[in-house]
């Protein structure tokens, strides 16, 4: 069973800069109407980042990231694994509407449970859902 908790953990910024690219590759395909293959390499870009690009070999230790798009939910300024920028004047119902750079995590097993925690926040846009 897989368990999450709220930490966050200092990984190389050139780890965060990768998972970055990635997404933003990955959210610019989402914008091309032709379908291509480029989503495969992304989708082997992403299995690489989170299951084999950091296993320590001839360990039990296996450590990956993933990365998380939160966007579409709900927004309050109690959430911690976002930092948001509120456009418009309306405070109340916040949801998601631009994701800037994605939710990291750090997974890790440990004592056989594997872990998560947070590497880098989202940075986001949020808009109330009244003026949408």
């Amino acid at each position: 069973m897989q368990e999450f908790s709220k930490v966050l953990v200092k990984v190389p910024q050139a780890y965060l800069d990768l998972v970055n690219q990635i997404f933003e590759i990955e959210r610019k395909v989402s914008q091309i109407k032709e379908d291509n293959s480029i989503v495969r390499n992304i989708n082997k870009l992403k299995d690489l980042m989170e299951s084999e690009l950091f296993t320590v070999r001839g360990n039990e230790s296996t450590i990956g990231l993933t990365y998380h798009n939160p966007i579409g939910e709900n927004y309050s300024d109690t959430r911690t694994d976002c930092e948001a920028s509120i456009a418009g004047t309306n405070t109340e119902n916040l949801v998601i509407v631009e994701v800037i750079k994605p939710i990291v995590f750090y997974t890790y097993s440990e004592s056989g449970k594997v872990l998560k925690n947070i590497a880098q926040k989202a940075v986001v846009i949020v808009k109330s859902k009244d003026n949408l």
